[in-house]
């Protein structure tokens, strides 16, 4: 089975940060990996399961806007925590305008490291939820026959059966057998819970669409 517990990444290039960051975390029982640079980080980071990167500014080789930048362009929605130092607060602000989900200045209140990566972690944890169950509405889509597809088009656009079987030349009793069909296909048990599924697989196709574009 694969491991879908959340899971923290620190990239900083201090170790005694790191080994900090590790403790803290992993005594409030959150998985944690660290890695000293952004490169290593890029190396080994998987985009399958949930989780949130702790992320220093100032590294060597790549720093963490960088890092922030590649993870947009593959494109990651991986919430980023910027860890700073007080020189680097307008650099913070910069990341926050890119996207990053909060920021926090070094030395780190314990209390509000744990209760940021808390919220970062609810907030991609109910994403991957999301995203899961849309692929899954995608795949009950694939199965529909090209004329029940025509049916779950027509029956979202609010068309009785009557109008139905006029629009595509069908009988309504034919009508009645293709949205019976989808229904059972498509696992729903309402035709508002039909369309529900339908305008979450509009918005997972438009959202992707424009992260291409993008």
């Amino acid at each position: 089975m694969i491991d879908m517990s959340p899971i923290v990444y620190v990239v900083d290039d201090d170790p005694a940060v790191r080994n900090s960051m590790r403790w803290l975390l992993e005594s409030a029982r959150f998985a944690t990996q660290t890695y000293e640079s952004a490169r290593a980080f890029l190396a080994d980071y998987r985009r399958d399961r949930p989780g949130c990167l702790l992320l220093d500014v100032r590294m060597p080789e790549m720093s963490g806007l960088e890092l922030q930048a590649t993870l947009v362009g593959q494109p990651s929605l991986l919430p980023i925590i910027i860890v700073t130092g007080h020189a680097d607060v307008p650099m913070a602000v910069r990341a926050l305008k890119q996207g990053a989900f909060d920021f926090l200045e070094k030395p780190c209140n314990d209390e509000s490291l744990l209760s940021v990566v808390q919220r970062a972690l609810d907030f991609d944890i109910q994403r991957f939820d999301s995203d899961r169950r849309v692929e899954d509405i995608l795949h009950r889509l694939a199965l529909l026959t090209p004329r029940e597809s025509e049916v779950l088009q027509l029956v979202v656009d609010g068309n009785s059966n009557k109008e139905m079987a006029a629009q595509l030349g069908l009988s309504s009793k034919t009508i009645e057998v293709h949205r019976s069909h989808l229904m059972t296909k498509m696992r729903a048990g309402s035709v508002a819970e039909l369309v529900q599924m339908h305008v979450a697989a509009a918005s997972h196709r438009k959202r992707h669409e424009l992260e291409r574009v993008s």
